[in-house]
């Protein structure tokens, strides 16, 4: 049958009224206390829309509609009172809708129909996650993300503002955004897989997107909960092997014969990073599969705001030193680049390596140097976003796996 004809359009709104049907017939129950609709309204529904659509436009579809609408009213004042939700009775109004719509669009309608019979289907497990896993604050949480994700974010400038033209407010906000989502990860890794697991594993995971911005989260967490610092500290130090993995990911792409001369200094630091955060996951308290601890907040905004406002400084200090200075030579660029993104600036001298303007040999050190300034910004996020104690902890990994990538490089 041709996907246009008007025989399949109707074929497809009986099938979407078939298949949402099958869910709440499932469910009307029996006797006279059953559900007013099942599986021949919703089908009948369905295709009522698709013919009044093709017969008289979007003008008989409202007309359809308000008639089904009429009758749902009817059926819910008749019916028992004992059942105040309105699910099925939205659903049966959704039915013409997407009748109407398989008339225009098939494939569109199809996947909404789809969408429809899954919510249908999963009354259950979302109403016990909702009331047995969330609690007020996570919804809070959940909110603040939200705003600062759909709201703040996109109506922020995307260019450079400010001295030196360094501030970018739009590149700015997302590591807010990051910040927040990283904690708010970890808070649901924890209670579902326990400290020992849930933050080792979100910091591993969030340390591709960001390592800095995950060392300030996890830094934050031990702030907040102190019972939590062996696994933040696992988690910031798993984030440095997230750098080092990702390190070869980019190097792999834009120049394989740096990589290769690279990989001693990648898998040692990386080696390090990885023992070094495994061992504090072994140390963290709690079994891998019970509920973790953290029941506050997941970060606090203003603990998102203060890494924003560390980062902002350091880019316009960076710019300053550029301004004043020049650039004096690849390391150096290599060092105020890497301050702010290790990998962007190992890209810029990858690509010189690929245009010849370096050897694999040249490129070494000032990769090597653009991680260290990274590592650099690492440790003052973890000195002024966590405790002493968790920036005792988390420093010496750091450090020591820079120490390592540095040996294994130059020997």
């Amino acid at each position: 049958m041709p996907m246009t004809t008007p025989w399949f359009h109707f074929a497809v709104a009986l099938g979407i009224g078939l298949m949402i049907g099958l869910e709440r017939e499932r469910r009307k129950g029996e006797g006279p206390s059953r559900k007013p609709a099942g599986i021949r309204t919703f089908a009948l529904a369905s295709l009522a829309g698709a013919v009044a659509m093709h017969l008289g436009g979007a003008g008989l579809l409202a007309v359809a509609c308000g008639g089904i609408a009429l009758l749902a009213a009817l059926a819910v004042l008749r019916g028992p009172q004992d059942d105040p939700g309105l699910t099925t009775e939205i659903g049966l109004l959704a039915a013409p809708l997407l009748g109407g719509l398989a008339v225009g669009d098939p494939a569109l309608a199809s996947g909404l129909a789809v969408t429809v019979a899954v919510l249908f289907a999963a009354k259950v497990p979302l109403h016990g996650f909702i009331k047995g896993a969330l609690t007020e604050s996570d919804v809070k949480e959940a909110l603040v993300l939200a705003t600062a994700t759909l709201v703040i974010w996109p109506q922020l400038p995307d260019r450079f503002l400010g001295p030196w033209q360094a501030i970018n407010p739009h590149n700015i906000w997302l590591l807010v955004v990051l910040v927040l989502l990283i904690g708010a990860c970890g808070k649901v890794a924890t209670r579902v897989l326990g400290e020992r697991l849930g933050l080792p594993l979100a910091g591993l995971a969030s340390g591709f997107a960001s390592s800095a911005a995950t060392i300030g989260s996890m830094g934050a967490a031990a702030v907040r909960e102190p019972a939590l610092m062996p696994g933040a500290v696992s988690g910031a130090a798993l984030s440095s092997l997230s750098t080092f993995v990702q390190m070869a990911l980019v190097l792999a792409t834009v120049s394989p014969p740096t990589l290769v001369l690279m990989a001693p200094s990648l898998v040692a630091g990386g080696a390090v990073a990885g023992v070094y955060g495994l061992f504090f996951a072994w140390r963290a308290g709690g079994g891998a599969g019970g509920a973790g601890p953290a029941q506050g907040s997941a970060v606090s905004l203003g603990a998102a705001l203060g890494l924003a406002a560390i980062m902002g400084i350091m880019l316009v200090i960076a710019a300053a030193l550029r301004d004043w200075f020049g650039e004096a030579g690849v390391i150096a660029g290599a060092a105020v680049g890497g301050s702010i993104d290790t990998h962007s600036a190992a890209i810029s001298v990858a690509s010189l390596v690929m245009a010849g303007s370096l050897t694999p040999a040249q490129a070494l050190v000032p990769i090597l140097v653009a991680m260290s300034s990274n590592a650099l910004l690492k440790i003052v996020l973890a000195l002024s976003m966590g405790t002493r104690a968790f920036a005792a902890r988390v420093v010496p990994g750091i450090i020591l796996s820079m120490m390592a990538a540095w040996l294994a490089g130059l020997i």
